[in-house]
């Protein structure tokens, strides 16, 4: 058991087989050294055994919170679902904002641990410290919005008052590779496939009632004093200010304009480095224009709303309300949210820019529970592998910027209607090998990266191939760096440097993630503000560097875990559209002219700042972070390159 602060000291673990509920304590050594959220999250995930199969009963699936989450902590609203991905192998965590997570940790709970699967499709119920078990057959087929209507009647609550729900849409049902967890927010935990895992578990939702029952700091005055340095220099910053800040103003998408102007943003599947690039070789019309889905443009004509996570003053989260034909149809849309990446993702690379009908598409993605960025994506490979005649025989495949039909193969996705679609379902690794179009692939051990081109900006190119859970911007966002220039401008263009640069953003995203609070603190805040607050809550005496460490464990810990799944250096690869001296290499256009990204030193930067023997962990390592768990690598720092052992 822990006595630390912020913690309730409750764990959950359902037997969805049995249809049993057990509780536990969390393990205090395994607090103190994993935070919470995701590095405790992860510690489960591997006592659970790293070879298990993804969608086998074994594997776990822990909805996670941490020792800030749902405190007056800025921004901590967060929540952290982590499993094995069915998407990538690796292990995943997947977080979403809201306020579901605070509503967990006031319900008396630090996690819910979900093992085997049941019988029958059912739902979990949280209330004052217990779970139960409902039959949830009447919700089975239902999209994620029906879902949370009924159970917000059934459970006699409100959401926005004392009622949370994380549900699966008809795609964690159908087991979509890339099928997420929503909640009554719109909120999601997209990316890996946690709502596959839920869905292949038949656990339908999480319904969690509670009212506000914040915890207090074991040590009040070292809080407070963190909380008001946070405070100030999140009021004070350019990005995160309340009502001036970028991010307060446009969401995410106050990237769309300025990845643009610098030739970062991938468009019509990463073949150019903006849409104007495009437009300059010939391709597109005039119309195919970034400016028009950008923050700026959406605020103009279509924001209807700003609504806000838990004890966060930025509200980024941008509500949208449009009015769209579709398939003859007038339809009234209003959606959460409209965010840089989802946009980009299911717009520009998939060579179209309309707004509105982009909204829809958004709109489909929510109600579904499929990931907004695999999903565009996907299709946007499938775009190119159709012009390319690699889907001839699979109807008229999907053609570039099809948006009716993009809107419908969302649906066709999430229900596998097709056999076109069955195969988008299954993601993009799936689609590359079955089709021989692995250069089509914009994946990352098998997940899709984002709207950030490694041509431009090149620490995003070595955080894309080193990410623990497959092709991300959110393990280490050097674009803070790059383009923001937090906490110092540095050049996009250059790779020296970028190594370093991404393994220190990677680490201090880790504690963020385990505490578990937003990431857009780290656009305004420090280790400082970090381990001030940290400490403040937990009652703990930890250090700028002793924390560090803690976000390093956790990193070395997920390593270690995909290590053990047989993944090396030649995992941490990008497509070869973005590098050097390859036959599908496409060198940047425009402000980005004649740029690849310099991976393979970049790689060889980032081994030696980690410590690591060509992508493996070795067993020094493990030593030096006290990690331990499992039998090692096998592999020694004084050694050659090796593969894990198999023992």
């Amino acid at each position: 058991m822990t006595d630390l602060g912020g913690f309730q000291d409750h764990v959950a673990r359902v037997d969805l087989s049995e249809g049993s509920v057990g509780y536990e304590s969390v393990d205090d050594e395994d607090a103190r050294k994993y935070i919470g959220a995701r590095g405790l999250g992860v510690k489960y995930v591997f006592d659970q055994g790293p070879d298990v199969d993804p969608l086998g009963e074994d594997n776990l699936l822990a909805f996670m919170n941490g020792p800030l989450t749902g405190t007056q902590v800025t921004m901590s609203g967060r929540i952290a679902i982590c499993t094995k991905s069915p998407l990538t192998g690796t292990v995943t965590d997947s977080h979403h904002g809201g306020w579901s997570g605070a509503r967990l940790k006031w319900a008396g709970f630090d996690g819910l641990l979900f093992e085997g699967r049941a019988d029958e499709p059912v739902y979990a119920f949280v209330e004052d410290g217990e779970v139960t078990l409902h039959d949830a057959s009447d919700l089975w087929g239902k999209g994620v919005h029906d879902t949370m209507e009924a159970l917000e009647e059934r459970h006699e609550g409100a959401y926005g008052k004392n009622l949370s729900t994380m549900a699966i849409g008809e795609g964690g049902e159908n087991e979509v590779k890339f099928a997420c967890i929503m909640n009554e927010d719109d909120r999601a935990s997209g990316r890996g496939g946690t709502g596959c895992v839920m869905g292949n578990k038949n656990l339908k939702a999480v319904v969690v009632k509670s009212t506000t029952k914040m915890q207090k700091p074991a040590d009040p005055e070292t809080f407070k004093k963190g909380h008001q340095q946070a405070m100030q220099l999140i009021q004070e910053s350019e990005v995160t200010g309340p009502n001036e800040g970028g991010l307060s103003l446009y969401g995410t998408n106050v990237l769309m304009n300025a990845t643009e102007e610098m030739s970062g943003l991938p468009a019509r599947n990463g073949k150019y480095t903006s849409t104007s690039d495009a437009r300059d070789d010939g391709w597109g019309a005039d119309d195919f224009d970034s400016e028009r889905v950008s923050g700026e443009n959406v605020r103009e004509n279509i924001l209807v709303d700003e609504p806000t996570c838990h004890s966060c003053p930025v509200a980024c989260k941008k509500e949208v309300e449009v009015d769209v034909m579709h398939k003859g149809e007038e339809l009234n849309v209003r959606t959460e949210s409209y965010e840089y990446e989802s946009a980009w993702a299911l717009g520009p690379n998939s060579g179209h820019t309309e707004r509105d009908d982009i909204a829809l598409m958004l709109q489909r993605c929510n109600d579904h529970g499929i990931d907004t960025i695999d999903a565009g994506n996907t299709m946007a490979m499938a775009m190119e592998m159709t012009e390319e005649g690699k889907l001839d025989g699979l109807g008229d495949g999907i053609e570039w910027g099809d948006t009716e039909e993009m809107v419908e193969m969302l649906t066709k996705i999430a229900t596998r209607e097709t056999e076109l679609a069955d195969h988008l379902a299954e993601g993009p690794n799936h689609l590359a090998e079955e089709f021989d179009a692995h250069e089509n692939s914009l994946a990352v051990k098998g997940q899709s990266m984002a709207a950030y081109d490694p041509r431009c900006m090149k620490g995003m190119g070595i955080g894309y191939a080193t990410s623990n859970r497959g092709g991300c911007h959110l393990r280490g966002y050097t674009p803070a760096a790059e383009i923001l220039g937090i906490p110092e401008k540095v050049d996009p263009y250059a790779w020296e440097g970028k190594g370093e640069l991404c393994a220190t953003f990677q680490d201090m995203h880790a504690i963020s993630d385990s505490f578990d609070i937003c990431k857009f603190n780290a656009f305004a805040e420090g280790v400082e503000e970090y381990v001030l607050q940290y400490n403040g809550m937990t009652g703990l005496d930890v250090g700028e560097e002793e924390l560090m460490q803690a976000g390093e464990r956790v990193y070395n810990l997920e390593r270690y875990y995909n290590n053990l799944n047989g993944f090396d250096g030649e995992d941490d690869s990008l497509p070869e559209r973005f590098l050097p001296d390859e036959p599908g290499s496409i060198p940047g256009q425009g402000a980005s002219e004649g740029e690849v990204c310099e991976l393979e030193p970049m790689k060889e930067e980032y081994y030696e700042h980690r410590g690591w023997v060509d992508g493996v962990v070795p067993d020094e390592k493990l030593d030096e972070l006290d990690i331990e768990v499992g039998p090692g690598t096998g592999v020694s720092a004084g050694s050659g390159a090796a593969a894990p052992s198999d023992d």
